[in-house]
């Protein structure tokens, strides 16, 4: 099953046309099959995996793409870009750009019998990362297709923007109460703050983490994982330059084509 669901979704991200609906009988009745489906796509992508994203940390994105939780999802390295690279925006059919902060793993997690905390999590990281997401889902309606499809189509990862390590203290912040700025060279711009994330990018990573571990995944050492969404999603056009500013740490910026 995970094979021929996954060959549809990847299929539908390479050419860009849009899907319905998977088949009744392709379609994952559960998380453990959705994360199969979501892995063997990212083998027929033949792409490393650079780390992991959250979906869905706020009740607006848990809304917006018809979900009552986060979701995880694999950032893939022939998708992820640096800081003022150009980015294609194709047929990226949600068209937004999102904030968000990105914790580098300092060990490799194997899956585990309990629940991580947020101050063992801490430990667990080895560098912060600035980061801009740019989503998008394979499904025509992402609202209505539920989690576990979701889930399988990569929990709408598409394009990401890493900064290099940033050298600043950051283990002091209060990443709660850090202030995010996004915005265009058009002067559209959104504000957001990092409670926005499951009420801290900590918590968000946890969650990440125990969510890999509950379903029998293994976080290598050294990925990266982007946090979510600090502030609502900044919608994007061809020929923008996206800006994300995290004050104090700096800002990233990316260009659309």
């Amino acid at each position: 099953m995970s094979m021929k669901a996954a060959e549809i979704i990847w299929n539908s991200w390479k050419n860009g046309k849009k899907i319905n609906t998977l088949p009744i009988e392709l379609t994952p009745h559960n998380r453990t099959e959705a994360y199969e489906i979501q892995e063997t796509l990212q083998a027929l992508s033949n792409s490393e995996i650079t780390g992991w994203k959250i979906a869905a940390t706020s009740l607006d994105g848990q809304r917006h793409i018809g979900v009552n939780g986060p979701l995880a999802g694999r950032i893939l390295k022939d998708k992820t870009f640096k800081p003022n690279d150009i980015a294609v925006l194709g047929n990226n059919k949600m068209a937004v750009a999102e904030p968000e902060f990105a914790f580098k793993i300092a060990k490799t997690l194997e899956p585990k019998n309990y629940l991580y905390s947020p101050d063992e999590v801490i430990s667990l990281v080895e560098d912060l990362h600035l980061a801009i997401e740019l989503p998008d889902s394979r499904f025509e309606d992402f609202s209505k297709v539920g989690e576990f499809n979701l889930i399988a189509d990569n929990a709408c990862a598409h394009q990401f923007v890493i900064s290099s390590p940033i050298k600043h203290n950051w283990q002091t912040l209060d990443f709660s109460k850090h202030k995010v700025r996004i915005f265009n060279d058009n002067n559209l711009s959104h504000d957001g703050i990092g409670a926005n994330v499951l009420g801290d990018p900590i918590i968000a990573l946890t969650w990440l983490i125990n969510e890999l571990s509950q379903n029998n995944i293994t976080l290598h050492k050294g990925m990266i994982v982007s946090t979510g969404t600090c502030a609502l999603p900044l919608p994007i056009e061809q020929g923008n330059k996206i800006t994300a500013d995290f004050g104090i740490l700096g800002l990233i910026d990316i260009n659309i084509e």
